[in-house]
């Protein structure tokens, strides 16, 4: 019984290192990205970037430029959200949050999503008439 309870206490701290490590390696470190060249410099100062999947959730931001930051609840019309993916959808709309982040922040994003080889960013109008980048999947 000690043997079992043993293996249970190491196999729960060492199952939660193992998929943190996983994490930062495909999504964080520096050796799993590379840039594209093709893509333009990101300039400085703020900019607004809409989500609407997995950087809804404050510990993914922390987690992929961090900070949570102070998101506000925004709209983007004549789009449907598929899975993680947006589509053109004429009378749709998705609901997601704008952020505002530096030039540093937005290369942190630019690398989760794999600028250029999984997602675009496209500067697209709100429903509200802001300006904001927003990621969407390259055709395959």
């Amino acid at each position: 019984m000690r043997k079992a309870l043993r293996y249970g206490v190491i196999a729960g701290l060492v199952v939660p290192l193992v998929m943190a490590a996983g994490f930062w390696l495909v999504w964080l470190s520096p050796w799993t990205y590379d840039r594209p060249s093709s893509l333009p410099e990101v300039s400085e100062g703020p900019h607004q970037v809409f989500v609407y999947g997995t950087l809804r959730y404050a510990s993914v931001r922390w987690i992929v430029y961090g900070r949570a930051g102070s998101p506000t609840p925004a709209e983007l019309k004549g789009y449907a959200r598929n899975d993680l993916d947006l589509t053109r959808a004429e009378g749709a709309s998705v609901d997601g949050l704008l952020l505002t982040v530096d030039r540093r922040e937005l290369q942190r994003l630019d690398r989760y999503e794999r600028l250029g080889i999984r997602y675009s960013r496209e500067r697209l109008e709100l429903a509200d008439g802001q300006q904001a980048w927003v990621y969407e999947r390259l055709d395959d």
